[in-house]
């Protein structure tokens, strides 16, 4: 008879985070290529408002260009918030199953976000000034995720970084989007006062709600 022996599955390896990273810059320098000049201006948002003068069209959210730094923002986020739970001791940084489970979720949390706020929008005929909103909060964000990503390259693969790096990263994030989110509602502050009612609507239904309950969830279940 013969006698079989189970072995663990080993799911803690390194070799797949390198081929993630290596995914992600090859797709940033393959959009580099391909829109170069567009790039160039998108690298400087920062710096100057350039970018979003040009490319305010909504159309521009479906195009080639976003998509494809939209895929590498989620990678730099999930992995992120990957980091996250290994340091609060909810799951290991190299386990890839953690990490396509944590980007299908991100992926289906925006997803699922942005057709509420379609749905929202059509609903109080507010498509024009929402869609242009979204374009920008999308281009921000994305920019975030993209400086993130090197900062998640060595958060992984140094160890000695002091412990709560993370942490002060995560809030650094916060305070940037914020920020970001303020210099959003600047720009459009004409449209949000004509429609001030439904703004405040939107923004406590789809940009409070989800963020809370989330926090609720996350630190009630470290209780």
């Amino acid at each position: 008879m013969t006698e079989h022996v189970l072995h663990p599955r080993i799911t803690d390896t390194n070799d797949w985070v390198t081929l993630v990273f290596i995914m992600a810059f090859g797709i940033i320098a393959l959009t580099k290529s391909v829109y170069e000049n567009r790039f160039e201006d998108f690298t400087k948002l920062i710096f100057s408002d350039k970018y979003t003068r040009i490319y305010r069209d909504s159309s521009h959210l479906m195009g080639m260009f976003s998509i494809s730094l939209f895929f590498v923002q989620i990678i730099s986020f999930s992995f992120f918030v990957q980091i996250l739970l290994n340091q609060f001791g909810y799951g290991s940084k190299t386990d890839w199953i953690l990490f396509i489970q944590i980007f299908t979720f991100v992926i289906y949390f925006i997803l699922s976000k942005f057709l509420i706020e379609k749905i929202i929008a059509t609903t109080f005929k507010i498509e024009e000034f929402i869609e242009q909103f979204n374009l920008q909060k999308v281009t921000y964000r994305t920019y975030v995720g993209l400086l993130l990503l090197p900062i998640d390259i060595i958060l992984f693969y140094y160890e000695s970084i002091l412990k709560n790096i993370p942490m002060l990263v995560l809030y650094s994030i916060v305070v940037l989007n914020i920020l970001l989110y303020i210099y959003a509602i600047k720009n459009y502050r004409k449209e949000i006062f004509g429609k001030l009612f439904y703004f405040i609507l939107y923004l406590c239904t789809l940009e409070i709600a989800p963020y809370y309950f989330m926090y609720y969830w996350f630190t009630k279940g470290s209780v």
